[in-house]
C-alpha cells in the first residue's frame, strides 16, 4: 500500500509544479520521471536487501527505457519531480529529500574514486535546474535553487541561490522555491563587469581632473647631476 500511496504523490506533485500536465492518467503514461521514480522503489529495496545484481539491471532497463540513469543505493524521498529526464544522473550514495524537482541533464555524482559517501545530498524543497552539476559528499541545503547549467562543487547553506561555474551563491534569504523560476537569477559574471566599469569610468574622471590640474598650473622641475630634469 505504500508503494501506491508513494505513486500517487510523486503523480500529484508533477500535477502541482507542471502546468503542461492535465490529469493523472497522462502523467502516469507519458512522464518518464514517474516511470523512473516507480522502477526506482523495487529497485532500490532489491539493493537493500543485497540483492544488488538484479538491482543494477532493473536500474539499466529504467535507463534504456527514459535515459534516466538512477543508482539503486541513491535515497530519494516523497514527491520527488524528474522533469523531462534525459541525462540525469543520480550516484549510488545520492540522498534526495522531499519535494525536490529535478531537470533534465541534471548531475549528482562524485569527484574520483572515493569509497564510501561521496555524491551529494538533496535538502528539502530544492531546485536544481537544467544541466547543473552537484559533485561530492556535501549538502545542498533546504529551499535552495541551483541554476541552469552551475557546477557546484560545495556546501549550500538554506535557502540560497548558486549560479556559475563553479558555482558561486549569489543570493541569500529566506525565501521558497516553489515558483520554479529558472531564468530569473542574479550573473555574477556581469556583476563583476559593472564594477570593473565603473571603477574604469571613476579612473577615467580621476585622470581627466590630474590632467586638467597641470594645464593651470606649472610643472617645477630641478635639475640631477647628469643635467636631467626630474618632476
Amino acid at each position: 500500500m505504500a508503494f501506491f500511496k508513494d505513486v500517487k504523490e510523486d503523480i500529484q506533485a508533477v500535477l502541482n509544479r507542471d502546468p503542461a500536465a492535465r490529469n493523472s492518467l497522462e502523467v502516469l503514461l507519458c512522464y518518464p520521471g514517474i516511470w523512473a521514480l516507480i522502477f526506482h522503489k523495487p529497485a532500490h529495496w532489491l539493493y537493500s536487501h543485497n540483492v544488488k545484481l538484479i538491482a543494477r539491471l532493473l536500474s539499466q532497463f529504467l535507463r534504456f527505457l527514459t535515459g534516466i540513469e538512477i543508482h539503486p543505493g541513491a535515497v530519494i524521498g516523497r514527491r520527488c519531480f524528474i522533469d523531462h529526464g534525459m541525462a540525469v544522473v543520480i550516484g549510488e550514495t545520492a540522498e534526495i529529500g522531499n519535494d525536490v524537482t529535478i531537470y533534465q541533464a541534471v548531475t549528482l555524482g562524485g569527484t574520483g574514486k572515493d569509497t564510501g559517501k561521496r555524491h551529494p545530498t538533496i535538502g528539502n524543497n530544492v531546485v536544481i535546474s537544467s544541466g547543473a552539476k552537484i559533485l561530492g559528499p556535501f549538502k545542498v541545503g533546504d529551499h535552495s535553487k541551483i541554476g541552469a547549467g552551475s557546477v557546484v562543487l560545495e556546501e549550500v547553506p538554506e535557502c540560497c541561490t548558486v549560479v556559475g561555474i563553479p558555482g558561486k551563491i549569489v543570493k541569500r534569504g529566506n525565501i521558497r522555491t516553489e515558483d520554479l523560476n529558472q531564468t530569473d537569477l542574479p550573473d555574477p559574471i556581469a556583476i563583476e563587469l559593472e564594477c570593473l566599469r565603473r571603477r574604469i569610468v571613476m579612473l577615467e574622471n580621476k585622470l581627466r581632473e590630474i590632467e586638467a590640474i597641470e594645464k593651470v598650473m606649472p610643472v617645477n622641475t630641478i635639475n640631477d647631476e647628469t643635467g636631467k630634469d626630474i618632476i
